[in-house]
């Protein structure tokens, strides 16, 4: 008993502290993209190489859509003239599909707290009924390690919980197969009012590499109206954390 409380001393204190403190990410970690528009020459070899049709042109420039993004780097490869990066910027989250589009000089647009209403009810105490809809694992692996010590998702008063009928919102992973497309819709149904409704994941966001299967739909937004859209193919756990936080209004810039 007593080695394993001085074991537990000399261990000292585990959990991160963000979001007064950045993480420091792997160098090989594929943030927010970056388009330098005086390099594209619009040969549109970036948008060839796109498994999941990402990338588009808009007002004579390459535009990438990160909601659709799975950050493979193939569009980084296939560009001539290193157009195209990614910077180390994990905060990916934004209100509306439209605010996922980057290209030009437009500025990225991050994810605001929630209305008044529905931030003062939920502003010290979230909690969400997680659903995988048809993911393959990777995103609720990183849902799921929120929870750990490294980073104790319940101190800003979030938490999972078992029953819709204690939650305060929904938080969906994977493309939401035909299969679970009932089971997303009465669990959301079971959820009193106001809700919030979080999507995570390219998947979730606009179907992923599954968008227009005829056995999936395209992300949750199709069958949901959507709070909070969290990119990646998976998101980094911070980048889910950051989302969730800029949501309830922890996190304001």
């Amino acid at each position: 008993m007593f080695n394993i409380v001085k074991t537990r001393i000399s261990q000292g204190y585990r959990t991160h502290k963000f979001p007064l403190k950045l993480p420091e990410l792997s160098k090989r970690f594929k943030g927010l993209p970056k388009i330098d528009d005086t390099r594209c020459d619009l040969c549109k070899k970036c948008i060839e190489s796109c498994s999941v049709n990402a990338l588009f042109v808009s007002d004579k420039s390459v535009g990438i859509d990160i909601g659709k993004c799975i950050f493979c780097n193939n569009c980084k490869d296939a560009c001539p003239n290193d157009a195209i990066s990614f910077t180390d910027d994990f905060s990916l989250s934004a209100n509306t599909k439209e605010d996922l589009l980057i290209f030009g000089n437009r500025e990225f647009v991050k994810a605001k707290a929630l209305e008044a209403e529905r931030l003062g009810l939920f502003k010290k105490s979230f909690n969400l009924r997680v659903v995988s809809a048809g993911g393959c694992g990777a995103c609720e692996a990183d849902v799921n390690v929120l929870n750990t010590l490294n980073f104790d998702l319940s101190r800003f008063g979030i938490r999972y919980v078992a029953s819709p009928r204690h939650a305060d919102g929904i938080l969906i992973t994977g493309p939401v197969s035909k299969n679970m497309e009932l089971a997303v819709r009465k669990t959301y149904d079971a959820i009193p009012k106001p809700k919030v409704v979080i999507a995570v994941g390219a998947c979730a966001v606009s179907g992923g590499i599954y968008q227009d299967s005829t056995e999936t739909l395209n992300g949750a937004s199709d069958l949901l109206p959507v709070d909070l859209f969290i990119p990646g193919c998976p998101p980094n756990p911070y980048t889910i954390l950051d989302g969730m936080l800029r949501l309830i209004g922890t996190i304001k810039q």
